[in-house]
């Protein structure tokens, strides 16, 4: 409440400038859902990514996604449109967000047919209790083009870190609403699950489940959120645990009902 949009990209501007480690980092941002920038009409997005470069202090975005899609434009003007970003080189490659996979093979299948810039990466909901449309549709068209993916909501809006047993600790927690839906037997089955391995690794529940998501074939990257600074840890210590076949197993099957 109070944000505008387009503040956590000033935040990271700041940052940049103030470290001079620009270089040394990936920058990935969207088109699309901005309150003064909705949709995927060609202007709209230019006029996006000029907003987003001056909030940035950078001249050139790394991985520029579209967040939703716009079914009212065709695929092939969403496609011309970031590749005129990629020929002016204010972005280096483009990704793509909550598309169906017919639509994201459309605009590669375009892209690829016109010498287009092709998309290189997707960024998908997927998690230990959301496996269902990214294993199912999704996935086979990762396989398929070879694309990154870097799913969001790896832990689920927080529930896959176990600090949500019960209804009481939803209450006046502002991911509440997105967790009740996990918060049954099948939800606190995958809990039980990483709890289980967390022990037997000296590990937190959240790097575990993070770690499930990096041992995934077509997984890049998985992307999670801090609320405070003492939870990156959790998060960061991911890509150091490598799960057995037996533990990504027992994961695999306590979150069958999600699959």
């Amino acid at each position: 409440p109070g944000n505008k949009g387009g503040e956590s990209e000033t935040i990271l501007g700041e940052w940049m400038k103030s470290r001079r480690n620009r270089q040394s980092i990936v920058l990935a941002t969207k088109v699309g859902a901005h309150p003064e920038f909705k949709g995927l009409a060609p202007d709209n997005i230019a006029r996006a990514a000029e907003a987003s470069l001056r909030r940035l202090q950078t001249d050139y975005i790394d991985l520029y996604y579209a967040h939703y899609d716009d079914e009212s434009r065709p695929i092939e003007e969403i496609a011309t449109a970031f590749d005129r970003l990629v020929r002016d080189g204010k972005v280096r490659y483009i990704g793509i967000s909550n598309f169906d996979p017919a639509r994201s093979a459309a605009w590669i299948r375009f892209a690829r047919e016109n010498g287009l810039a092709v998309p290189v990466a997707l960024q998908p909901e997927y998690n230990l209790v959301a496996r269902r449309h990214y294993e199912r549709n999704v996935a086979p068209l990762a396989e398929a083009e070879g694309l990154g993916v870097l799913p969001y909501f790896g832990l689920a809006s927080g529930f896959l870190t176990g600090k949500y047993r019960t209804p009481a600790d939803l209450e006046g927690r502002p991911r509440g609403r997105a967790v009740a839906k996990y918060l049954n037997d099948d939800g606190l089955r995958v809990i039980s699950a990483l709890e289980a391995i967390a022990s037997e690794r000296n590990a937190a529940i959240a790097t575990v489940a993070l770690a499930w998501l990096l041992a995934r074939p077509t997984v890049t990257a998985p992307l999670a959120s801090a609320t405070s600074v003492e939870q990156l840890a959790e998060l960061m210590a991911a890509p150091g645990l490598e799960l057995t076949a037996d533990e990504v197993a027992r994961l695999d099957d306590a979150s069958t009902p999600f699959a």
